[in-house]
């Protein structure tokens, strides 16, 4: 039966992508059902504590964190994350390091078989993202690990991650994103968020001003709400930053590695984390400070050294293209920023513009590989009608990297580029390596 399953990771993905009428197929009836076949029974649920991570915005930036605090701590970590930026196998971590393709091969054959059924039990069709999440989240379970953190793709409470029991819940800031399945305002999305809550179980809400829908929601269900500005605070200068939570405090710390001023909200919520599972993971102060001084995580307002500068972020939503504005600001006098972008059709592009337009003096609009991509002709269009200010040019790009290939050539050394809009802007550019940027400026 084996014989017909594919060999290599790229053959999977590929297969993945071809089983399943929809790309998106929110509900987890059948992804319970395949895990509930998987193991003899015994399903997905790792042996260790597992932490989930939801929200909008700075889901990933939390989850390293986690990663790097518990690995300093002396922990065995595993990670799980979407999308990637260059490699399907940087979704998968253990001990902080990505996981080999030939890793995951024998998770994805089980997952495929279970799927299929034994001759009395129907077969069970999954999304691509069902399918692979199975497929990691079993790689995870079977690694004998301290700690197994599952980051959500969308939304929380259908997600195909919220099958596992998390010992720790966490919810970072919420905006409105992906409305066609989550609902048109914060507190509707907040609610789906809320959905990786449990019962007796610690929760954060870093969100500094969370939706109703997700307070109510933890009274509802009677979860052990750890709430930003009650259940622990934050606060620092220019130099240090200090935490206090119920029981713990962290004072003098280094701001963490990951740049921009939204991380301090993330760590935050990290630190009430920590603290909440203490009984079960203990972590001393100094495997705190150094994870906060080693955390790193590409794409996250991530600056390239070399001339022009160049600033590679992932914010795809209103949201984080403000944080990313904010960022930008804070950086200092550029006398030209250029902005390469790409972004999904369904965004909500006009805010997303309208905040970023006052920094951005030429934009390179591009295509990217993806049936629900924007165009760059699109992306122009819906740019104009935005009323930028005068004089600003644009031009149309094939890919990420054509279009940064013309910022570089446009740009004098005291410039700056800035490549965002989605995780294929900036994996785009990332494909051959971290761009160089410097090497039109050297000596012949």
């Amino acid at each position: 039966m084996t014989q017909d399953l594919p060999q290599t990771l790229p053959d999977w993905l590929a297969y993945c992508e071809r089983i399943h009428p929809k790309t998106i197929d929110m509900g987890l009836d059948r992804v319970r059902e395949v895990a509930r076949r998987l193991d003899d029974g015994r399903g997905l649920q790792p042996a260790c504590p597992v932490v989930i991570v939801g929200g909008t915005n700075g889901k990933g930036s939390t989850c390293a964190l986690l990663e790097t605090i518990y690995g300093q701590a002396g922990y065995r970590t595993g990670l799980y994350t979407s999308p990637h930026l260059v490699h399907f196998e940087e979704r998968c971590r253990i001990d902080g390091q990505i996981v080999a393709a030939d890793a995951l091969l024998p998770a994805f054959a089980d997952v495929e078989l279970a799927r299929r059924g034994a001759a009395d039990q129907p077969e069970i069709s999954l999304s691509y993202f069902e399918f692979t999440t199975l497929a990691i989240v079993l790689t995870l379970a079977r690694a004998r690990l301290d700690i197994v953190i599952l980051e959500v793709g969308l939304g929380g409470r259908l997600d195909a991650v919220n099958i596992v029991e998390p010992a720790c819940s966490i919810i970072t800031s919420i905006d409105i994103d992906h409305i066609e399945f989550l609902g048109t305002d914060r507190e509707a999305i907040g609610y789906e968020k809320a959905g990786i809550m449990r019962t007796g179980r610690p929760v954060i809400v870093s969100d500094p001003v969370p939706p109703q829908s997700v307070l109510d929601r933890a009274l509802e269900i009677g979860a052990d709400l750890y709430r930003a500005g009650r259940d622990f605070h934050c606060g620092g200068d220019q130099q240090q930053w200090n935490w206090a939570g119920r029981s713990r405090r962290y004072a003098g710390l280094a701001y963490p590695a990951l740049r921009g001023a939204n991380q301090l909200v993330n760590a935050a919520g990290v630190l009430a984390a920590v603290e909440a599972l203490h009984p079960v993971l203990p972590v001393t102060a100094q495997a705190v400070r150094n994870g906060l001084a080693l955390v790193e995580l590409p794409g996250r307002f991530q600056i390239v050294p070399g001339q022009p500068a160049l600033v590679l972020d992932v914010a795809h939503n209103p949201h984080s293209v403000a944080a990313l504005t904010e960022n930008l600001d804070a950086m200092g006098y550029y006398p030209t920023t250029h902005a390469v972008f790409g972004a999904m059709a369904d965004k909500d592009l006009p805010p997303m513009f309208q905040r970023i337009n006052p920094l951005i003096d030429r934009w390179y609009f591009c295509d990217l590989p993806l049936p629900r991509a924007a165009s760059a002709a699109d992306l122009a269009a819906i740019w104009r009608g935005t009323h930028p200010r005068p004089g600003v040019e644009s031009s149309l790009h094939a890919g990420p990297q054509a279009a940064l290939d013309a910022a570089i050539a446009a740009a004098d050394p005291a410039d700056r580029i800035v490549v965002f809009g989605s995780f294929f802007t900036v994996g785009g550019v990332l494909q051959n390596g971290t761009p160089r940027l410097d090497a039109k400026h050297l000596p012949a």
